[in-house]
């Protein structure tokens, strides 16, 4: 050891202990050297194991695409801001679709109410999509399309719009998300069970090998786990499992490995650890050439990890929002230096609700400063060879191994999600990072540290008039239905059930001859549904102590709520009990689970909603459990018509309702003259959220 490295040895004692983020996640250590990095062969981009780039020239030949993911409201109004956007810069496209499109269900269809339009653009039939993307030349510019659980009916209805507008399918450019394994996981947005699933997602693969070459058949989401609260480890290691899991299945169907591998793509979410995020990458295409040489590839291209990335929904804030600026370029460059493929940068409004058109152009032109002002796109991984970056991408890909040693224990992916192993993992990281920012040991600017008195998260927000929205929707379904042959529809329809009735049918071609006969997305989800029938996950909460632990059993405000549900108790003779609940077809559960597992550490009795629930069955639950409380967790804009349903069917109990989520600040006075008693602002801790319900459950009402 030189006098040197011994003096700053003794100088940093207090120091060098290695500083974690997240339970489970990659530690930092105070300082990188030459140690760290021996035993790392350099490698070249463009050349396996792809840790510096997935091509050889990387940006130089051709900057990132840019991507925004957008959608809302009807096809029309999508389509201008589509169009726009491509006028702008923007060099393809990323479709948002609504809820109920999601969820498989028509805009008429009960369980639409509240939620048509709000998240996502609705589509019907492929009228809509004819609208969706007029003028627009599918033939030139890549679409991406996030669509899992609908797949089929949604595929079909871009094949046919476009097979109208005059372009064969062969020459479509672009993506369909066709991940169903990670929403039964986290985003929820699923119909059949997941071997249906499963099955469903191959005949998509399948069907795209033989007839589509330029469009990619699937990609693979670690976005939805990292904003559901994984660590960059636990991302890397769910993703390439679903990966694997389907490139297995895609194999046992009898496709060969070069017609599959090299147009599988991949999505991972981009937060605010900057360095570990840049690694992430870099490790995702060592790991992936890694995990690709057991199926024995001839081609190379087979082996190369390509990516689209989006920075996180989940760092944004309500809060002094123009720092979410700041947050997106942060979190854009660090995509760029890990070498994405393309990019989506959030709007700096997104924590309230859908963009303006200032905040997404803004969102836009923070990636063309990136590529036409800085000269990060001069040179090839910059960051290659720094200590740090390197000794992270090691690091990073030594845990996601083990992790995914431990899945391969568990019986797979399809046995970890069937056994909540997947989900469990990643609630457990959501909770103990939670309790963090409560703490304020993890700082978010404005929120746990450095607020601003005069700052009331006010700003302009897209407001659409869902109700109206749906009536529109509605009428042009009527006039469909009127014009279109109504027996070749029941026959189409019914030749899909016959093929979903036979294993090993392809469900792409009976879907797409129903479409053709202008059967709806809906017609042919229930078809598929009377003979698959419609998955309900089963809901459960963690007995953990996890969020008390990592925020301090001891801490003041902990106890001070304990004494007051010890108060309650004592005077009713019972424990306060609260149902946590969402509503519509909005399946983003982080904010539920955690507020569960910590108001259960608190001492309430805890009931969780199954998801997907209509007010009168949220209301009908919350009776036969003789709540006290209803907390509502909301995150796609539902809640002006969702919540007053809710209240309308309690006006005659005792029970209250709270709210929190995404809820733009001028909606709180329409929900409490309604009748909602709390509005929790997002970046409430969870203690003062609890003392807060319970000073409303006091004698006097709060």
């Amino acid at each position: 050891m030189s006098d040197e490295e011994r003096r700053w040895r003794e100088l940093t004692t207090e120091q060098r202990q290695p500083r974690l983020l997240a339970a489970g996640s990659v530690p930092y250590q105070l300082l990188y050297t030459n140690a760290d990095v021996q035993g790392i062969t350099p490698s070249w981009p463009g050349v396996a194991p792809y840790t510096r780039g997935a091509y050889a020239s990387m940006y130089r030949g051709r900057p990132w695409t840019i991507r925004q993911y957008a959608g809302f409201s009807s096809a029309a109004e999508s389509n201008c801001f589509y169009r726009e956007a491509l006028r702008s810069g923007q060099r393809g496209l990323s479709i948002a679709f609504d809820l109920p499109t999601h969820r498989g269900y028509d805009s008429d269809h009960p369980r639409a109410a509240g939620d048509v339009g709000k998240a996502g653009v609705a589509i019907d039939t492929v009228e809509d999509m004819r609208v969706l993307f007029d003028g627009i030349a599918l033939d030139q510019v890549s679409v991406s399309m996030t669509m899992n659980g609908a797949v089929l009916p949604v595929l079909a209805c871009f094949i046919v719009a476009a097979e109208e507008q005059g372009i064969r399918p062969a020459a479509l450019l672009g993506t369909i998300q066709n991940d169903i394994l990670k929403e039964y996981i986290v985003r929820n947005t699923f119909i059949y069970p997941p071997a249906v699933g499963m099955r469903i997602a191959v005949d998509v693969i399948e069907h795209l090998s033989q007839t589509m070459p330029k469009f990619n058949s699937i990609s693979i989401s670690g976005y939805h786990f990292q904003e559901a609260g994984a660590d960059p480890a636990l991302e890397l290691a769910l993703t390439l499992g679903n990966a694997c899991a389907y490139l297995d299945a895609a194999l046992a169907r009898g496709l060969a490995v070069d017609s599959i591998a090299p147009r599988l793509s991949f999505f991972f979410a981009i937060g605010m650890r900057f360095l570990q995020e840049i690694a992430k990458l870099r490790a995702a295409r060592a790991l992936w050439a890694q995990l690709l040489c057991k199926y024995q590839p001839r081609d190379p291209k087979s082996s190369v990890l390509r990516t689209h990335c989006q920075t996180s929904g989940y760092s944004l804030t309500q809060q002094q929002p123009l720092n979410n600026i700041v947050r997106t370029t942060i979190e854009a460059l660090a995509a760029v230096l890990g070498g994405t493929q393309s990019l989506h940068t959030n709007a700096y409004d997104e924590a309230v609700g859908i963009p303006v058109a200032e905040s997404a152009r803004v969102a836009r032109n923070t990636q063309l400063i990136l590529q036409h002002e800085t000269d990060i796109t001069h040179t090839v991984d910059p960051l290659g060879g720094s200590y740090a970056i390197e000794s992270l991408t090691r690091d990073l890909q030594a845990a996601a191994e083990k992790i995914l040693a431990d899945l391969e224990a568990q019986g797979g992916m399809l046995a970890a999600i069937t056994s909540g192993y997947a989900k469990n993992k990643i609630e457990q990281s959501a909770v103990h990072k939670q309790a963090l920012i409560d703490r304020g040991t993890d700082v978010v600017v404005g929120v746990n540290k450095f607020q601003h008195p005069d700052d009331d998260g006010v700003m302009e927000v897209r407001d659409i008039d869902t109700t109206a929205l749906r009536a529109q929707q509605v009428q042009a379904l009527q006039r469909i239905k009127k014009t279109r042959d109504a027996g070749a529809v029941s026959q189409a329809l019914q030749r899909l059930r016959d093929a979903a009735a036979k294993p090993g049918t392809n469900l792409m071609p009976a879907t797409l001859a129903a479409v053709r006969q202008r059967a709806t997305v809906g017609e042919v989800s229930a078809a598929l549904e009377d003979v698959f029938g419609r998955y309900q996950a089963e809901v459960s909460l963690t007995s953990s102590s996890l969020y008390v632990d990592n925020y301090g059993d001891d801490d003041a405000q902990v106890k001070a709520v304990r004494a007051q549900i010890a108060q309650f108790a004592h005077q009713t003779g019972r424990q306060p009990r609260i149902l946590v609940g969402k509503l519509g077809q909005d399946g983003h559960d982080r904010g539920l689970h955690v507020i569960a597992v910590a108001f259960s550490n608190f001492g309430f009795d805890v009931d969780l909603a199954p998801l997907f629930q209509t007010p009168a069955e949220v209301v009908k639950h919350a009776i036969e459990n003789d709540v006290h409380v209803i907390g509502i967790s909301t995150h796609t804009a539902g809640h002006k018509v969702l919540i007053p349903q809710l209240l309308a069917g309690l006006k005659d109990t005792a029970i209250a309702v709270v709210a929190g989520g995404i809820i733009p600040p001028q909606d709180y006075e329409f929900l409490r003259q309604a009748g909602v008693r709390e509005i929790f602002v997002p970046g409430t801790t969870l203690p003062e959220c609890a003392a807060r319900v319970m000073q409303v459950l006091s004698p006097d009402g709060g």
